[in-house]
């Protein structure tokens, strides 16, 4: 499947909910949103449907996101449904919270890999951009995945006067637990905008001073025949493991953009970005059949913009990230 750019999709990210059980400051207002009514979200059936036959027309790797999808009810069943689909490569992006109770039958189900996000190793810090006292739940939680054999990485978004000054100490935490370690440039959506991140050329200084010099690492060998997405890993003299870099505003990687995603209320979103896209769920609801579906989903992807406008005027979505899904 490609859009009008030649770029192969072949890599969906699915919103399981828009909620969640933090309040993480720039992905959802302190006093949070309205959340969509349990009508107005795709059924795990829904999901399936159309993840099995986005498959067919390409689709490899799927993603399950929030909100957090592991407050979604049935999600250990969800995930057996879904890795039915034959070769099919199932993660997830999770704040780890509820990690340590499902690590276990979440690998047992069929998922292969989990994406914590970790902005913090200081209590203080994580209540004061989280909103809740969680932090020990999720340092459980990676254990209990690591446990379980799940791939287990680590996402940190770097805000300048809040966790930018815990980079050695989440670089010495990942590289003792022998975990990759992925930073993210802040994107100016929704809540992100009220913030300043740290770019990846200064992030890339300050951990050669740390650790020397950096040598950028293959994709090859890091994913391992898996499907790859934008981040860029680093290996350095005197440390242990990789450092990443998904760097959307200084080093914009659109012309490699090989995914599409699917919200919690069936919007198949073409960008992160833009707002433009189709309403899945009211064609799966009305009767559409399997080639149907095909077929409107194939016209929409050549709607994929050529690239995001982040700083620029555009049709951008003004929702919360909560509500766009990570």
């Amino acid at each position: 499947m490609q859009d009008a750019y030649g770029r192969n999709i072949e890599y969906l990210r699915i919103s399981l909910t828009d909620k969640c059980n933090l309040r993480c400051r720039y992905c959802m207002p302190k006093d949070g949103i309205r959340v969509l009514s349990h009508e107005e979200i795709l059924t795990s059936g829904e999901i399936v449907r159309i993840a099995s036959v986005m498959h067919d027309m390409g689709v490899r790797k799927v993603r399950l996101t929030g909100g957090e999808p592991l407050v979604r009810r049935g999600i250990t069943d969800f995930v057996r449904e879904l890795a039915e689909i034959p070769d099919i490569s199932i993660a997830m992006t999770s704040n780890g919270v509820m990690l340590g109770e499902f690590a276990e039958e979440l690998k047992e189900a069929g998922l292969s890999s989990v994406n914590v996000s970790l902005d913090t190793l200081n209590e203080e810090t994580f209540i004061k951009l989280t909103g809740r006292d969680e932090l020990k739940s999720v340092l459980k939680g990676i254990d209990s995945a690591m446990d379980a054999g799940l791939k287990v990485k680590l996402n940190c978004v770097p805000i300048k006067g809040i966790n930018d000054d815990e980079i050695p100490e989440l670089t010495r935490y990942a590289g003792e637990h022998g975990i990759p370690l992925r930073f993210i440039e802040l994107m100016p959506i929704g809540c992100g905008v009220s913030y300043k991140g740290v770019p990846t050329d200064e992030l890339l200084k300050r951990l050669k001073k740390e650790y020397g010099e950096a040598k950028a690492v293959s994709l090859d060998k890091v994913m391992n025949g898996d499907v790859s997405g934008p981040v860029v890993y680093y290996e350095f003299e005197a440390y242990k493991g990789m450092i990443g870099f998904i760097s959307p505003i200084t080093h914009n990687f659109c012309d490699g953009c090989n995914r599409a995603r699917l919200t919690a209320e069936g919007f198949l979103k073409l960008c992160l970005y833009h707002s433009r896209g189709i309403d899945l769920k009211m064609a799966v609801r009305r009767g559409i059949t399997d080639n149907e579906l095909a077929k409107l989903i194939s016209e929409a992807i050549l709607n994929k913009p050529k690239s995001h406008s982040f700083g620029q005027e555009g049709d951008g979505d003004h929702r919360k990230m909560v509500q766009i899904g990570g």
